[in-house]
């Protein structure tokens, strides 16, 4: 199965039907506060990203990766920065566009593509990457993070969001009812489990995928960044977030070049 075809269409459907958050622009009343400095982001689904982890955005090349629904890219821009919004859904990158027009943010502009191949931009083209929680729809993560060192310029900042592996050991369709059932052997792919790959595919949503710390932190050491600082944070609105804490989010530096 072609992974990233089939989420392009899945997250195409989830704009359409308006109910999942990722994809609800923001508001014009939004767009003023950040204007005016006063914003906050999300990597995960609560807790804000500490303003400490950002450059001072005015001016800055700051590339929204996987992160369209017109929601992080126009606060970036508002707040003055060079915002080049990257995602796999054509609709998604639409929801930028349409905030874009409305608030005539001209320093914003929108790529489709695989997060695993940034070819379009030359190297060190950037000084931000900001990557909410979306390595769960890809079915491989190192090359994502080798792209954006190269993206990067030197004393570059990496923000990630990522959903905590152990999430997906347990039933689904259970932890939905509030029961915690292990079932799953980690790494877990909805694509090598046919019985939960037609469950999802009927419902029409997107793939996912768990990885493992070793790809989603070891990974980012690998590529040649300097993991500074993370969080954690959890689910507000299933039963798993009263025991785990769903989310993990990273800070890493770009700091010179991988020999």
């Amino acid at each position: 199965m072609d992974i990233r075809a089939y989420n392009r269409e899945a997250w195409d459907r989830q704009v359409e039907a308006g109910q999942n958050p990722w994809t609800l622009p923001v508001s014009p009343e939004e767009i003023a506060k950040a204007r005016r400095g006063e914003w906050s982001v999300l990597l995960t689904q609560q807790k804000p990203v500490p303003r400490a982890w950002f450059p001072p955005l005015p001016g800055l090349d700051l590339l929204a990766l996987a992160s369209g629904g017109g929601q992080q890219g126009p606060i970036f821009a508002a707040a003055g920065a060079d915002v080049t919004v990257f995602d796999n859904s054509p609709k998604q990158l639409e929801r930028d566009r349409m905030v874009a027009e409305r608030e005539g943010l001209t320093n914003l502009r929108t790529v489709e593509g695989d997060a695993r191949d940034l070819s379009m931009f030359a190297d060190q083209s950037f000084d931000l990457v900001f990557n909410p929680v979306s390595t769960v729809f890809m079915s491989q993560v190192c090359p994502v993070w080798k792209e954006c060192f190269r993206v990067l310029r030197p004393g570059g900042v990496l923000l990630v969001g990522m959903m905590n592996p152990d999430f997906y050991i347990f039933d689904f369709d259970k932890a939905d009812q509030g029961i915690l059932e292990v079932v799953h052997k980690l790494p877990y792919a909805d694509a090598d489990d046919p019985i939960e790959c037609e469950k999802m595919m009927v419902k029409g949503w997107p793939l996912e995928h768990s990885h493992t710390l070793t790809d989603l932190l070891g990974g980012q050491l690998e590529a040649g960044f300097q993991l500074v600082d993370l969080y954690e944070d959890t689910h507000d609105d299933l039963v798993i977030g009263e025991y785990l804490q769903t989310y993990i989010a990273t800070r890493a530096l770009k700091i010179g070049n991988l020999a």
